[in-house]
């Protein structure tokens, strides 16, 4: 029996274990290695970008291996909710709690459209925002009949989006080329100089969506069979799972020919093939097919990640106590995984409608969602280091290695992150700023909520 059943609270079934929670930390983030990244290309150039790239992976790495503690010390569906509320008292877990769930429940319209704008190429008749609210069916449908059931179906998606990347490397490999790889490669430039270091700084949220969400496993600890166990085994392996993948298809990308072909499109992959086999050929048709497991996997995975945020605060009575309840059979939180489709259906019906800085909702909302992820990285570091200040007893099945150097660059890497896209998306930010205010002033109206809810645990 968990702790949350002990005192009586709503609690998931811990039925996952070791392979399906690396199936979620990969397939979470694997869309990104489809597409978005190679917009940095734009800017940096390949060469910069690979820096660049470079550096955020160092920043994901420290980070997972720092939050992974955080993870196996603190097994709770509100994931960065829990950690810094144990860490900065309520206030500090609503911050945490709501930039995290900006992070998740906003990034899955983009990807929804992504499979629509995916399905009308393939069937013209088909709508892209009617593929789009029927992959929120059909998704939401899986999670909510089970965690068991979602999982799996999310290893299987995942299993075969690595396939298809590995395909995609061996096709294009025999027309590699290091001088295609290298030609402009310092933003336009064929040799590095200060003028290249600020396409570097602005390729930044492109190379962060190559490994954007890989938290979300820290909100499936509630569902784990041995969370101190498996949890730092599916992070770790997930990490070096999608660095030599983000690696590998960014190098052989930009080897096959011009690149800059590919620096402002949405299917880099499929058209760096069509380079090197021709558009007729029977493997393009294939990685064409076969890209929608990537987008697949993520978008599944998203909504895993954002109804366990909802359920989790709703639990602590930082949402309406409505989104906690369990289903009775499925023992998955129903209400949650609806409460966040809602919220992104709405938004792909306003995709035109609403525009901000010129460009659609669902452009900015990814931006949204990547400020919701540095928000949390930060939050998380510093609730590391103060939980090791104040609690040194706590019970630690995982610790960060090289204490306190992996956490100081995981922090310093997302504090750089978060001046650089202040800095590219004053606008965003200040949407973003007015969210967590206005969530705040909700924070604030509902504190009898949580001291009632806080008096009844007691009991």
């Amino acid at each position: 029996m968990s702790a949350k059943q002990a005192a009586g609270q709503p609690a998931l079934q811990q039925s996952l274990g070791t392979f399906q929670l690396w199936g979620i930390a990969v397939g979470l983030v694997i869309s990104g290695e489809y597409f978005g990244w190679s917009y940095g290309w734009a800017s940096a150039g390949t060469l910069g970008f690979t820096i660049t790239a470079l550096f955020i992976a160092a920043m994901y790495t420290t980070f997972i291996f720092s939050f992974t503690e955080l993870t196996t010390s603190i097994p709770h569906a509100g994931g960065p909710f829990a950690y810094s509320k144990r860490a900065f008292g309520p206030t500090g877990g609503y911050l945490a709690g709501a930039a995290t769930l900006i992070e998740f429940v906003f990034a899955p319209p983009a990807i929804a459209l992504a499979i629509g704008a995916y399905l009308n190429v393939q069937f013209p008749t088909v709508d892209p925002k009617t593929a789009a609210v029927g992959a929120y069916v059909v998704f939401m449908t899986l999670n909510i009949v089970g965690v068991q059931v979602a999982a799996t179906f999310e290893l299987l998606m995942t299993l075969l989006a690595i396939f298809e990347l590995l395909v995609f490397m061996g096709v294009v490999s025999p027309g590699f080329s290091v001088v295609n790889f290298v030609k402009g490669g310092w933003s336009g430039q064929d040799h590095f100089s200060i003028a290249s270091i600020p396409g570097m700084f602005a390729a930044i949220p492109f190379a962060i969506w190559f490994f954007l969400a890989i938290e979300g496993v820290a909100m499936a600890a509630e569902e784990a069979k041995d969370p101190k166990r498996s949890i730092p085994i599916a992070y770790i392996a997930g990490i070096i799972t999608l660095v030599l993948l983000a690696i590998g298809v960014m190098v052989f990308a930009g080897g096959a020919g011009d690149w800059t072909k590919l620096a402002n499109i949405n299917d880099p992959l499929p058209q760096a093939m069509k380079i090197i086999v021709g558009e007729h050929s029977n493997w393009l048709h294939m990685l064409v097919w076969l890209g929608l497991f990537g987008l697949i996997a993520s978008f599944h995975g998203i909504i895993l990640g954002y109804s366990r945020q909802i359920f989790a605060l709703a639990r602590e009575a930082y949402l309406p106590h409505y989104f906690a309840k369990i289903h009775p059979r499925f023992k998955t939180p129903h209400r949650a995984i609806l409460a966040g489709g809602v919220i992104g259906i709405a938004a792909i019906y306003s995709d035109e409608l609403i525009k901000i800085g010129g460009q659609t909702l669902t452009a900015n909302i990814v931006t949204m969602s990547v400020f919701g992820a540095i928000t949390m990285y930060i939050l998380s570091m510093l609730s590391l280091f103060k939980l090791r200040r104040e609690e040194p007893n706590m019970v630690r099945p995982f610790r960060a290695p090289f204490y306190p150097l992996f956490p100081a660059v995981a922090l310093i890497g997302a504090l750089v992150c978060l001046v650089t896209m202040v800095y590219y998306n004053l606008l965003i930010f200040g949407v973003f700023v007015g969210f967590m205010v206005a969530g705040y002033a909700f924070f604030l109206a509902t504190k009898g909520n949580r001291q009632q809810h806080a008096a009844y645990d007691a009991v």
